[in-house]
């Protein structure tokens, strides 16, 4: 018989930290917590599968389920000595979600369940303070309102400022008990209106209602967004854990919190964080009450004239720095932890392993490993590769004047410049049109989860470091800056009214400076971040542990210099078609392509020649003493020739023909699938003067190049849409013979591979038979993806996300590699290929050479290197390093 619900309290715990799989994370660490002796709050967690069989069940809660939970809150009640809907020393529950991986603030929460009009009379009683309870009373019923009744919390929020307003109040705490009963009061009417029915008075169904809702959260818009950007697989579920409430509104002896037991923007090796006195915890993330800072330190750092916590509670503080410390020794790991102060008490109310900007990762990864907690390999699988994209934002140039329009809190570090916007909406509609823009909020919600990810910076005008904007923009990488309280945003007008009296209206352009805190009138100059300090530590421990070489897929000088500078080592692809588009050049490639004989083809090529052999001199100078792979000229050749009307007769203008002629050439040339069309080996084999020509170009570079450098180059030739071993036997005798020609003009011998890209089914299939020819394979898993599903990478964008909300698909295939078919036929043609050549050089020069799931599966089948951006190549590394760690320990 399933097992629902797991039980914490009193020092034990049903599970603990490694049961993150069944318990969510937020329930294993409570547990684990609870059996540490810590001061956490008895409760009681329900499983992940219990969410899968909602959902798989007609969203109905599991047999059984019930009594166990009644079982656990059983329990509950023996620890506190309270009762669950008693009308003296009631028992109020919190109902919050808890997932495998951490996901703030995308699902739902209930504080104070079990309130009624009778138990908050006995709240009253019991506390000694109505005001206390009437409180938590109206927390409970626009919380509860809105996750399971869906009303909108907002309008909740009208009548709560219209009542201040009207008493003249500017902060909640100024409310008293008359006043919180009067707005309860107008709570009940509006749901009454809204909903035709009254707020729920019996505790029992608002706990099982609630149970309902917060799995039903899981599937909500902004869980779903959020999974999809984060890769959390959708049939993981959530886990709901019920606990036994503690307030932090209990008066001036109470507080929330939430804290870093390392600095989260910069891993500086000190306790970090924010709380708020007489507050719930939702006060703080949500941002609606600028919090205070913990410590002394950083108060005096954020120049507030409100008192640290360290000064304010001096008890609770010390209790809770050493449990701070504790924490983060258990785990070795920089925690992040909510808290709550109950007149006095410190509870536990939360630790998970701390979301940091890469920055700070890798400074925290590095100082433990200094510290002796954590062993250097250890320290390189803490740093999620993609995320190192984060090192990789400009700054602001040091040297540049600043025009200073406000000041906030440095939530995320880099900079960014862009158009004002004011919804999520409205950014992700410029992102569509390619434009860069700031989301600009008072405070961002989890319902802006899709206009964060679109923007290139956040600037909120409240909240703290723990805010929901602060949180996410770490997570995601982008800059941002918090409560610029100096600032104000008058959404009705779309105007961000700044110090000095500026006014900046939607589409005016600001910076911000994720760093300092800076928000910047107008576009600043910007400047890549040195890769160097606890960065290079980490890749230089990352490079010692991994096995396959990490090369780059570079067209261009600056792109090589690029590739270099990130650690690439060699060129995996160069494109040779791209340098045919650049300036004059175009215009002589039309002229091969139109020309009607092979006399004049060879003209045309005649003019090219010099200029391939000048771009392959200079990337085998910047590439020196590494390997450089250049493929032959792939696209079909219409792609070279004008597609309008109007451009044919501009091209046919600056050639000297008639357009009809040019017209006609073109649509001679036309293919109805060129994907699968003349291209490739197959143009080298119908003009092999195309052929010959680059082969000349890069031997004489090479044989140039070899003479400037003192070194020769490591020279690898690759034929494109190899499926016959006959078609690439027929190119490769083009290239040996050109070769041959060149080292007798030359009189330096040159030495080359040939070899072929797999990027067909029937060359995979048939590797065994064109490893008799080809000396290296280079996947391209670009169009091997294409190949084998049967779909265009340029049309699937219209279907894909449909495939993956319907779960047909988990990913995205020309993202992250097709494990079962298309890396089916990558490893058996390794395995064919090596067993005719034992040395066959293995390589994947697609898209997916900078993707980590794709480098995990590429060490595990044994290929020598992965290709990819230059700017991909040092989360290639880290990547490549990290499934070498993670093989040797299966």
């Amino acid at each position: 018989m399933a097992k629902w619900v797991y039980r914490f309290g009193d020092g034990k715990a049903e599970g603990g930290a490694g049961d993150s799989v069944r318990l969510g994370g937020k329930g294993a660490n409570l547990a684990e917590m609870a059996s540490l002796g810590l001061p956490v709050p008895p409760g009681l967690t329900i499983v992940c599968d219990a969410c899968t069989h909602y959902f798989e069940n007609a969203r109905m809660l599991p047999d059984g389920l019930k009594a166990e939970v009644l079982d656990g809150i059983a329990a509950m009640e023996a620890i506190t000595g309270r009762r669950f809907g008693a009308g003296v020393q009631p028992l109020l529950l919190s109902v919050r979600s808890g997932a495998r991986a951490s996901m703030p603030g995308m699902m739902d929460t209930v504080l104070n369940l079990g309130l009624n009009d009778q138990t908050v009379q006995a709240l009253a009683e019991d506390s000694g303070d109505p005001r206390f309870a009437w409180d938590s009373y109206r927390r409970f019923i626009q919380m509860y309102a809105d996750v399971v009744m869906s009303l909108d919390h907002e309008i909740f929020e009208e009548i709560l400022e219209d009542e201040k307003a009207r008493l003249g109040h500017e902060y909640d705490t100024e409310l008293c008990a008359a006043d919180w009963q009067h707005i309860v009061s107008l709570y009940k009417q509006l749901i009454s209106e809204e909903l035709e029915t009254g707020f729920p008075q019996d505790p029992h169904e608002q706990l099982w209602k609630a149970i309902a809702a917060v799995f039903a959260s899981w599937m909500n818009p902004r869980a779903q967004t959020f999974r999809m950007l984060h890769r959390i697989p959708e049939e993981w579920g959530t886990a709901v854990n019920v606990q036994a409430m503690v307030f932090g509104n209990l008066g001036s002896t109470s507080a929330t919190g939430v804290a870093f037991t390392r600095n989260p923007s910069t891993g500086e090796k000190a306790l970090y964080g924010e709380f708020l006195v007489n507050a719930q915890g939702e006060d703080v993330v949500a941002g609606i009450r600028t919090p205070q800072s913990i410590t002394e330190e950083g108060r005096l750092a954020s120049g507030s004239d409100k008192p640290s916590m360290e000064k304010l509670m001096p008890q609770a503080f010390a209790e809770f720095r050493t449990i701070c410390d504790r924490l983060e020794a258990h785990y070795c790991d920089m925690q992040d932890v909510e808290f709550t102060i109950e007149r006095g008490k410190l509870w536990m109310l939360q630790t998970r392993n701390a979301k940091r900007t890469t920055r700070a990762a890798m400074k925290v990864a590095v100082d433990m490993v200094e510290e002796g907690v954590i062993t250097e390999s250890q320290a390189v699988c803490r740093i999620d590769p993609p995320s190192l994209d984060q090192l990789l934002h400009p700054t602001i140039d040091p040297r540049v004047e600043r025009h200073v329009i406000g000041f906030g809190l440095p939530a995320s570090p880099g900079a960014a410049t862009g158009e004002i916007v004011f919804t999520a909406e409205e950014a992700v509609e410029a992102d569509k049109e390619g434009r860069k823009v700031i989301l600009v909020r008072i405070e961002t919600s989890p319902e802006d989860i899709h206009g964060m990810n679109a923007a290139e910076a956040i600037l909120t005008t409240r909240g703290g470091m723990t805010s929901h904007a602060a949180v996410v923009a770490r997570g995601m990488g982008i800059p941002c800056v918090v409560g610029a309280g100096s600032m104000r945003v008058d959404l009705r007008n779309e105007v961000l009214l700044a110090a000095n009296g500026v006014s900046l209206r939607r589409g005016e352009v600001i910076t911000i400076d994720g760093s300092s805190g800076q928000v910047l009138k107008g576009s600043v100059p910007m400047t890549q971040p040195a890769l160097s300090g606890d960065f290079g530590k980490l890749m230089a421990w990352a490079d010692k542990t991994r096995r396959m070489t990490v090369r780059t897929n570079a067209d261009t000088p600056q792109d090589a210099r690029a590739a270099r500078s990130f650690g690439a080592e060699g060129i995996g692809l160069c494109r040779t078609e791209h340098m045919f588009f650049e300036g004059d050049r175009i215009h002589i490639m039309r002229e091969m392509i139109l020309a009607e004989t092979e006399k004049a083809r060879r003209a045309a090529l005649g003019k090219l020649l010099p200029m391939q052999r000048s771009d392959f001199t200079e990337l085998f100078e910047i590439m020196h003493g590494l390997p450089v792979t250049i493929r032959l000229l792939d696209p079909p050749l219409h792609e070279f020739l004008p597609k309008t009307e109007a451009e044919i007769d501009d091209v046919a203008r600056a050639m000297g023909m008639p357009p009809a002629f040019l017209a006609r050439r073109i649509d001679a040339l036309h293919e109805f699938n060129p994907m699968l069309g003349h291209r490739g080996c197959r143009l080298a084999i119908s003009y092999p003067e195309i052929a010959e020509m680059q082969a000349r170009a890069i031997f004489e570079a090479a044989v140039e190049a070899g003479k400037t450098t003192g070194e020769p180059v490591e020279l690898e030739i690759l034929v494109p849409l190899v499926s016959l071993r006959k078609e690439l036997d027929y190119v490769k005798g083009v290239i040996d013979a050109v070769a041959k020609d060149v080292a007798r003009e030359t009189g330096v011998p040159i030495a080359y591979l040939a070899g072929t890209m797999i990027e067909l089914p029937r060359a995979a299939l048939r590797a065994h038979v064109i490893a008799e020819t080809a000396e290296f394979f280079s996947f391209g898993t670009n169009d091997l993806t294409q190949t084998t599903f049967g779909m265009s990478r340029d049309d699937a964008a219209a279907f894909i996300p449909t495939y993956q909300r319907k779960g047909i698909i988990e990913h995205d295939p020309f993202i992250s590699l097709d494990f079962d078919g298309v890396g089916e036929l990558i490893q058996l043609a390794a395995e064919r290929g090596r067993k005719t050549r034992a040395d066959l050089k293995l390589g994947i020069c697609g898209e997916h050479g900078g993707d980590p799931a794709s480098i995990r599966f590429c060490e595990n089948a044994d290929l020598d290197y992965v290709s990819c951006s230059p700017f991909r190549v040092p989360i290639a590394r880290l990547a490549a390093a990290q499934a070498a760690i993670e093989r040797t320990k299966s």
